[in-house]
């Protein structure tokens, strides 16, 4: 008997993240590979944090508090909001798919950029919602144009600040202009994963918006500058009553016991940030400078990442830096997306990088 499977579902491609290193060694019998394709801190996760897992390891046998009630408070202190302000994910993906299944019914529409994260497209689907992709202008969000998308089906619409994959962000004044326009039946999710490596003074304060007490969520995740990707936390700052919906379908325990010791102990450890800040400063100047001196043009990026065109087919690239044993992440067509890694690490995928683009 042929299974049934809802044609939205049926539409969708599995996610595919970024090659694991133990894979490519497998697979090539490499010894020495270097990942710069999943936008990871490359100095590791905050030793606060670690010594906070160690800690937390005897009581696994018990269930962790389901509200999460010091990591919630910590963060509503770190915000000045309330801890009903803030809602916790197994990831800030999980929250993307909370926002989906309890603001969209079928054939209610998200409004989001054309070339971003693809898990909003992804999740909207899931919940039987209509993509309405906008797109990009010279890289960016064109806020103007996702204003003109809305309907009277809206009822959400994503911003990337800065954009996953291309690293560019909307500033404060076109955010404010963009919000004047912005209608009470639409939840605007402002998605700022990589918040902490920003550098531009012109970024939006978007919080401010939740304090108002407009129709916004803002998330922030632990997987980036903070360096707990495996441990799966994230979070949202939005509204009480939006927090109060979400809650409804939230997952029981969905925040491990060790994410939220370690995520409390790295939310306390600003040396540890100050100190990857800088790291990705001096590699994205490394990475810049080497790129442009092969010619090619890597889009500014606000995030810890380089979008740039490659100049030739992305995926041939993308493989034949893999028989390098340099992991990076092909997006489309010529494009390709590389993490600022270590010194060391930068100066592998260049030379690698020569190496391909003179025998391709």
């Amino acid at each position: 008997m042929t299974l049934h499977v809802h044609p939205d579902i049926a539409s969708l491609h599995p996610y595919i993240p970024g090659k694991p290193v133990e894979e490519l060694q497998r697979e090539l019998g490499l010894t020495q590979v270097v990942k710069l394709a999943s936008n990871e801190n490359p100095i590791g996760p905050s030793p606060k944090a670690l010594a906070a897992l160690g800690d937390g390891a005897a009581t696994l046998h018990r269930y962790p508090d389901g509200g999460a009630f010091r990591l919630r408070e910590a963060l509503a202190d770190r915000w000045k909001v309330t801890s009903d302000h803030i809602i916790l994910g197994n990831g800030s993906d999980e929250i993307l798919g909370l926002l989906a299944r309890t603001f969209l019914t079928p054939g209610d529409e998200a409004v989001m950029a054309d070339h971003t994260f693809v898990i909003y497209k992804m999740e909207v689907t899931a919940a039987h919602g209509r993509t309405i992709a906008v797109p990009l202008k010279q890289w960016r969000h064109d806020l103007a144009a996702m204003v003109r998308a809305i309907t009277p089906r809206t009822r959400l619409l994503f911003v990337c600040n800065p954009n996953n994959p291309t690293g560019t962000m909307v500033s404060a004044d076109e955010v404010a202009r963009f919000m004047a326009l912005v209608p009470e039946h639409v939840l605007v999710v402002f998605d700022e994963a990589y918040i902490e490596y920003v550098r531009s003074a012109e970024f939006p304060d978007s919080l401010a918006y939740v304090k108002e007490g407009r129709h916004v969520i803002v998330l922030r995740t632990f997987s980036k500058i903070y360096g707990l990707a495996g441990l799966r936390i994230g979070y949202g700052v939005t509204t009480p009553e939006i927090t109060n919906y979400l809650n409804r379908i939230r997952p029981p325990f969905n925040a491990n016991s060790l994410a939220q010791r370690a995520a409390l102990a790295a939310l306390n450890d600003d040396e540890h940030v100050s100190k990857s800040r800088v790291m990705n400063a001096t590699g994205m100047e490394q990475m810049v400078t080497g790129l442009r001196a092969l010619g090619l043009s890597p889009i500014p990026s606000e995030a810890n990442f380089i979008y740039v065109d490659i100049g030739r087919d992305g995926r041939q690239v993308f493989n034949a830096l893999l028989r390098q044993g340099v992991i990076i992440r092909h997006i489309e067509g010529q494009m390709i997306r590389v993490t600022v890694g270590q010194a060391n690490e930068n100066e592998a995928f260049l030379a690698a990088l020569v190496r391909v683009l003179r025998t391709d």
